[in-house]
């Protein structure tokens, strides 16, 4: 708690809570909220926060109340005023300090705290001309320690909340973090269910994928080899630069807690390639890699390889490198903030234009930009190969 809170027994007033008499609980209105609110979470979960403030004036008879969300950036956090009702709804959006007011003092006893006219501590409050009699607030959690922020409820005359107030409002809202805790496994485990077809999908895409280029290896190892040594040797080679490129782009859900991987782009772009380098010893590199140092962290690691294994996969099968003459150029260059790659193919079958139909290697690299790293992707079908620009801001490389 915020030193400027110590000692404050005229403010903070909980106890007075015990000593007012009390109406008897009416255990059928709190049971039939509960049950509202239950029916809302299944048919329209986005209604459950509002409606729950809605309950709570009706069921204390407050003049205001509301929902402080608790954000945690930028620290030590703030409290965002959401779904605001009566005197004090112009107020929605707002914010507060956490370590500053009311309900950061709530979540740091965990439990109803009433206040007696706040406005004289907090000068946020005095300063938006806001004069708040007593408010009743209690603490809104979603899983164990993790708060959702605080309820809070606002009374015109001081005296009117009672223990009874707040022991239905600490039920509530202890319903309301245990339905919001399912819905949030609920979400989870559909976006696990998704992410399970996807990885599905992408992995027959990859072993179709490898098939395709183990058998172009063969056939350009067996062109370059005068011996079957020779031959073993470089087929071998480029078997086990392939599988080092696969564990690149491998993806694995369960692999929190690990040490974060860093690395430089292309070191990572080479390794990637290393299997479609050339044809054969002595043959020209078929790929001229050239860029500056630029650092990916933990999570662009695998995206930026699986980018360019699947560009570098598809020009094997169908674009520069697919013939013998072919190759492609990559470059990077940085312009301010934003990364720039340029992947160019030449000498491979003249294009057309576009496919008529995107694969699913394409709609991948195309997510991977964009929804992964928040980059834009864009493709030109030249006559003379393929060309692909990607820009991806920096500091989502770093992260």
């Amino acid at each position: 708690m915020d030193s400027a809170q110590d000692g404050l027994a005229d403010l903070y007033i909980t106890d007075a809570l015990d000593s007012r008499p009390a109406p008897a609980a009416d255990y059928r209105q709190e049971m039939l909220a509960i049950q509202e609110l239950a029916t809302r979470m299944a048919d329209s979960p986005d209604e459950v926060l509002p409606r729950f403030v809605d309950l709570a004036m009706e069921m204390t008879g407050g003049t205001s109340a509301g929902i402080s969300l608790y954000e945690h950036d930028p620290s030590p956090g703030i409290f965002r005023w959401r779904f605001l009702r009566g005197e004090l709804a112009p107020f929605d959006g707002a914010t507060t300090p956490r370590n500053f007011s009311p309900c950061g003092v709530t979540l740091d006893r965990n439990g109803p705290v009433l206040a007696l006219h706040p406005e004289r501590a907090y000068d946020w409050i005095s300063d938006a001309n806001i004069v708040v009699p007593e408010v009743l607030l209690v603490p809104l959690y979603m899983r164990g320690a993790d708060p959702i922020g605080t309820l809070w409820i606002v009374s015109g005359e001081v005296g009117h909340f009672t223990r009874s107030h707040a022991r239905a409002m600490t039920e509530l809202a202890s319903f309301v973090g245990i339905a919001l805790r399912m819905r949030d496994a609920e979400d989870r485990l559909q976006a696990a269910l998704v992410e399970q077809q996807t990885l599905a999908k992408e992995m027959s895409h990859r072993v179709k994928n490898l098939f395709a280029i183990t058998d172009g290896m063969v056939r350009a190892s067996a062109r370059g080899s005068v011996s079957k040594d020779d031959f073993a040797k470089a087929l071998s080679g480029r078997l086990h630069a392939l599988a080092s490129a696969h564990s690149l782009v491998s993806r694995n859900l369960a692999e929190v807690g690990r040490t974060p991987r860093t690395g430089d782009i292309g070191t990572l772009i080479r390794a990637v390639v290393l299997p479609h380098q050339s044809g054969g010893p002595g043959e020209a590199m078929r790929i001229n890699i050239e860029g500056p140092e630029v650092r990916c962290g933990d999570h662009a690691i695998n995206g930026v390889a699986l980018i360019f294994h699947e560009l570098v996969t598809n020009a094997a099968k169908y674009g520069a490198l697919s013939g013998d003459d072919g190759f492609v150029d990559v470059a990077w260059r940085l312009e301010a903030d934003t990364l720039i790659v340029t992947w160019a193919e030449h000498g491979g079958p003249a294009l057309a234009g576009p496919p008529a139909h995107a694969g699913f290697g394409s709609a991948l690299v195309k997510s991977t930009v964009t929804s992964q790293l928040g980059g834009a992707i864009s493709n030109v079908w030249d006559a003379g190969g393929l060309k692909v620009e990607i820009r991806v801001a920096v500091d989502r490389l770093v992260a």
